[in-house]
């Protein structure tokens, strides 16, 4: 007996590789089911495949069904067939691939079965319809905004310019290889009154850190589907350095300075906060897109977006998804 369950592994292998998928173990797919109450919605990423769409709720897709037949019909109320961009399956599931922003729309599905009485064999016809409201949507753009501030001797004269201007040649150099930047920054001297320390001169200092070009980034758009996540994993990595660097800035002044500095770090005044922005023909709406409150959701029909704002605007005379202009 030892030896014939020895030999199975090498059978099954065997068995594999001759007759193909035949004796191979079925893929558990990702199914999004359909409900007859109410329309279903699904939210696709840019470029990438949406799950299966059954033509059924889940609770039929648990029972025997005689003679199911299923019709798609897409956005544009024509009936779908195999293309490109729409697989579906004999069991009537839908994918839909490489989604764009014109795919955006609702998908109904009207399925057909039959119920066989067990008495009289009378056969019924049933109708279901199921719909999919279909959004793409994109991660959104990050940039972070900062602010740190330094101790000066005083507001006056050309030292705090130079410092300045030392201090973001400085933290252009520490991002350049993640190819971000420093975006508008800024400086102001003010005076403060600390309890207990009296009157002190503060420069207050804030910049944005942004990832490259748009022109960069188009570029990128054609070498890879994933390049919103490059990008942001590169913003991000710099807004790490960045604040690596100013934390570093009281240690140095404690353990490595014999004199304070004129100029030197106020410790723990290092802010940071992140900004989003989405693509124009994109843009956030956690009312009407709550399962996908944080994404850049494609613009319904009669909005718009024309810029990197986050809101998609009213225009009536818009009728497609993803609008960028207002006719």
């Amino acid at each position: 007996m030892k030896r014939v369950w020895a030999l199975l592994p090498a059978v099954f292998l065997y068995l594999s590789e001759g007759v193909g998928e035949l004796f191979s173990v079925p893929e558990k797919k990702n199914y999004i089911y359909g409900n007859v109450e109410h329309p279903v919605k699904i939210y696709v990423k840019m470029h990438h495949n949406s799950p299966f769409l059954a033509c059924m709720d889940k609770e039929l897709s648990q029972t025997e069904i005689i003679d199911p037949i299923s019709l798609w019909m897409g956005p544009n109320g024509k009936h779908l067939k195999e293309n490109s961009h729409i697989n579906l399956t004999s069991e009537g599931k839908l994918m839909i691939t490489s989604f764009q922003a014109s795919m955006s729309g609702s998908y109904i599905c009207t399925l057909t079965y039959k119920i066989i009485s067990e008495e009289t064999q009378k056969e019924q016809e049933i109708y279901n319809i199921y719909t999919f409201m279909a959004f793409g949507y994109q991660e959104p753009d990050f940039a972070y905004q900062m602010t740190v501030r330094f101790t000066t001797d005083s507001c006056n004269g050309k030292k705090n310019s130079q410092f300045f201007k030392l201090l973001i040649r400085i933290l252009d150099e520490i991002i350049i290889d993640l190819t971000c930047h420093i975006e508008e920054p800024s400086y102001k001297c003010h005076f403060l009154e600390i309890p207990k320390h009296g009157l002190k001169e503060e420069l207050f200092i804030a910049f944005q850190v942004k990832p490259f070009s748009p022109e960069r980034k188009a570029a990128c758009s054609k070498l890879s589907v994933d390049c919103e996540e490059i990008t942001n994993s590169n913003v991000h990595q710099a807004r790490n350095r960045i604040e690596e660097f100013f934390l570093k800035q009281t240690n140095i002044l404690k353990h490595e300075f014999n004199y304070i500095p004129n100029i030197h770090y106020v410790e723990h005044s290092f802010k940071v906060i992140r900004i989003d922005s989405c693509q124009p023909g994109f843009g956030k709406n956690d009312i009407l897109h709550s399962d996908c409150a944080s994404c850049c959701v494609v613009c319904d029909p009669r909005t718009y977006s024309p810029n990197t704002d986050v809101t998609c605007q009213a225009c009536l005379t818009v009728h497609i998804y993803g609008a960028k202009t207002c006719p």
